[in-house]
């Protein structure tokens, strides 16, 4: 089984249900990703209730997941020097994941997961610690013994640890997972991420319908196979109608397993979850895509981004049936 080490933000999910009215108030786009500074945050969490607080986080999400199912996973991240870093370095090593992980006097980052009654979910984050992850403080170590890098796409917010993160895993012979993570990151980090494909550093792809229109102005399977050329392997998540994975000319489909959607936070996180699962064990890609599925039908029937125990238990027998 080959070591994945993922490279992200270290954020506490905040995860209240509101309405459609209450997302157009903050005239923010629905369903994106939006930065905030400490005191924005505190006025947009002043206009909430009943919050659940959950350690989170893209890669974490990911990461934590890949450990659950029953891979090797290693997890990079910065943290506040306070409570909420001390929650969050524990989470890591209570789901089995190896964790590299830096203090700071700035808080713990924080992001809002507003879901609105059809799922959706939009995001207000904080990055606070997360953010000021140097590139001197990601050393060798965590990449010893790795094969696979997994890349959050916020990272592309700090363009220089990408890199140096990159270059750390192209000197290992480490493949390069990069998950586009919102169409935001997409639009704000354009330059850096033709920069990754422009070098050749991606090995996989991974971007949903709108991250993949806003990277190839074309659609899903088109969007897929423009995507393979950048890459060696291309996914593209199209929600409810499941994912669409190329490699060179193979373009191939994989459905999405139809359950009662409460929120779609983590879905992409979880997914790829259970694509590295099976990617680091060489299974097929279609193998891999049918994992991947099972995993974001489990996270989004419930609030937040971690699936409870029953449901990995649900996912190691389709796990064990597949492979």
């Amino acid at each position: 089984m080959k070591r994945v080490v993922g490279v992200g933000a270290a954020l506490v999910d905040l995860v209240t249900s509101v309405s459609e009215e209450w997302v157009v108030r903050q005239k923010k786009l629905k369903g994106g990703m939006n930065l905030m500074n400490w005191g924005d945050m505190g006025r947009i969490l002043g206009n909430v209730e009943k919050l659940a607080t959950i350690p989170g986080g893209s890669a974490s999400n990911t990461m934590i997941g890949l450990s659950r199912l029953g891979g090797l996973a290693r997890f990079i991240c910065k943290v506040g020097n306070d409570d909420v870093g001390d929650i969050y370095s524990l989470n890591l090593c209570n789901n089995g994941v190896e964790g590299y992980v830096r203090k700071s006097s700035t808080p713990t980052g924080r992001v809002l997961s507003a879901v609105t009654p059809d799922a959706q979910r939009t995001m207000f984050t904080y990055l606070g610690a997360s953010s000021e992850l140097l590139p001197t403080e990601v050393g060798d170590t965590p990449f010893k013994d790795a094969n696979i890098l997994y890349l959050e796409g916020y990272l592309a917010y700090n363009p220089s640890l990408l890199l140096h993160c990159v270059n750390l895993a192209k000197n290992s012979d480490i493949e390069v997972v990069f998950d586009c993570g919102s169409f935001g990151v997409v639009q704000d980090c354009r330059y850096i991420i033709d920069k990754l494909i422009e070098d050749r550093s991606i090995d996989i792809l991974i971007a949903n319908e709108d991250e993949a229109r806003m990277l190839t102005s074309i659609e899903e399977e088109l969007a897929c196979m423009e995507m393979a050329k950048m890459s060696k392997i291309a996914v593209v998540k199209v929600g409810k109608k499941g994912s669409i994975i190329g490699e060179k000319d193979c373009i191939l489909k994989v459905d999405a397993i139809e359950v009662k959607a409460v929120d779609t936070t983590g879905a992409g996180d979880l997914w790829a979850a259970g694509f590295l699962y099976g990617y680091s064990n060489d299974w097929p890609l279609e193998k891999c895509g049918e994992l991947a599925s099972a995993a974001a039908s489990e996270v989004i029937q419930v609030m937040g981004s971690i699936i409870p125990d029953a449901g990995y238990e649900r996912l190691i027998k389709i796990r064990d049936r597949i492979c």
